[in-house]
């Protein structure tokens, strides 16, 4: 079963969501995890002063660095007796010290409440978006409404088939399920795991260029849909390995193959299942270190309307380097 041992929870003191806060502090528990709590403050531009000398930005960087600080100890307070938490203010650009802060160290999840109302439909370019698409280590952007535990999660598998090579892909979406098996079992929820398909060249082939026989391109169709639906439950019995048979039969996933597009059937499909959770992959192509995420994980990311954990494939590099 995965564990996260090391999780980093990303805080606005000004704001509140006390409830994605104690769901991160009951999943480290959970975990028997380390757990930090930091914050992220903007730089002092180095050339304030004050007209006639006086206060220096060295000075305000120092008072706001201590009133995060308290903000954050005031917040950790009726925790204390149940997990040691630590506290820290970062300074600087949000998504890059938060990576920066993932690297030294060695956080594998980042649990961070969304900096804007909208939720994922504003998020394009911002803070967040940047986040997932760059930090190494999964990514929980967690709603801050009902602290309840979670119902129903979804597993999306096969987000974009475009992730070369194909071990790398077959290796994250055994993450996906690993990670989407172990929280269902944690909160005692019900695991839907979708694998979205087509049959690439149909239309193509029914038209009148090509004219091929009705029958054959029927065959061609069901052939996909079969070849499809043997990965998926591949998928799930390798799975069961490595979460246990007792573990897939308490679960019992219900899975979902269908046919169309990714950035369109996922998200309808989260909405017509009252998922509380999408787990899913956020990078579209293998083999560059740092590559953004691909245009269906954004366009999904931006339809959902539940907390979504983003998952990379293994060997993703972050572009986001350590200062000196």
């Amino acid at each position: 079963m995965k564990r996260f041992r090391n999780i980093l929870f990303v805080a606005d003191p000004e704001k509140g969501c006390r409830s994605a806060f104690e769901r991160a502090v009951l999943l480290a528990e959970n975990n028997q995890a380390e757990f930090t709590l930091v914050d992220v403050i903007p730089r002092v531009s180095a050339g304030f002063r004050l007209r006639g000398g006086g206060t220096t930005a060295e000075d305000l960087q120092a008072a706001a660095t201590e009133q995060r600080l308290r903000r954050l100890e005031s917040l950790i307070k009726p925790y204390e007796p149940r997990l040691d938490i630590r506290v820290k203010v970062l300074t600087g650009t949000p998504y890059l010290e938060i990576i920066r802060e993932v690297l030294r160290s060695t956080h594998d999840l980042v649990m961070r409440p969304p900096e804007d109302a909208g939720w994922f439909g504003r998020l394009l370019g911002s803070d967040d978006m940047n986040l997932l698409r760059q930090c190494p280590c999964p990514v929980w952007a967690i709603k801050c409404k009902g602290s309840g535990s979670f119902r129903r999660i979804l597993a999306a598998v096969d987000v974009d088939d475009s992730l070369r090579p194909e071990e790398t892909r077959h290796a994250m979406n055994l993450r996906i399920l690993e990670i989407a098996g172990s929280l269902a079992l944690s909160e005692f929820a019900d695991l839907h795991v979708v694998h979205i398909w087509d049959a690439i060249g149909e239309m193509l082939l029914r038209g009148t260029v090509v004219s091929t026989p009705e029958a054959e391109v029927t065959a061609y169709v069901d052939q996909v849909r079969e070849r499809h639906a043997a990965y998926l439950a591949a998928l799930l019995k390798e799975v069961t390995g490595i979460l246990g048979e007792d573990a897939l039969d308490f679960l019992k996933p219900k899975t979902h193959l269908m046919r169309g597009e990714a950035r369109k059937k996922i998200p309808a499909l989260a909405r017509k299942l009252g998922a509380d959770l999408v787990v899913m992959g956020t990078v579209g192509r293998g083999g560059i270190p740092g590559l953004l995420m691909g245009n269906t994980a954004e366009a999904i990311l931006q339809q959902v309307d539940c907390s979504v954990l983003a998952i990379k494939p293994p060997g993703f590099v972050t572009a986001v380097e350590l200062d000196g």
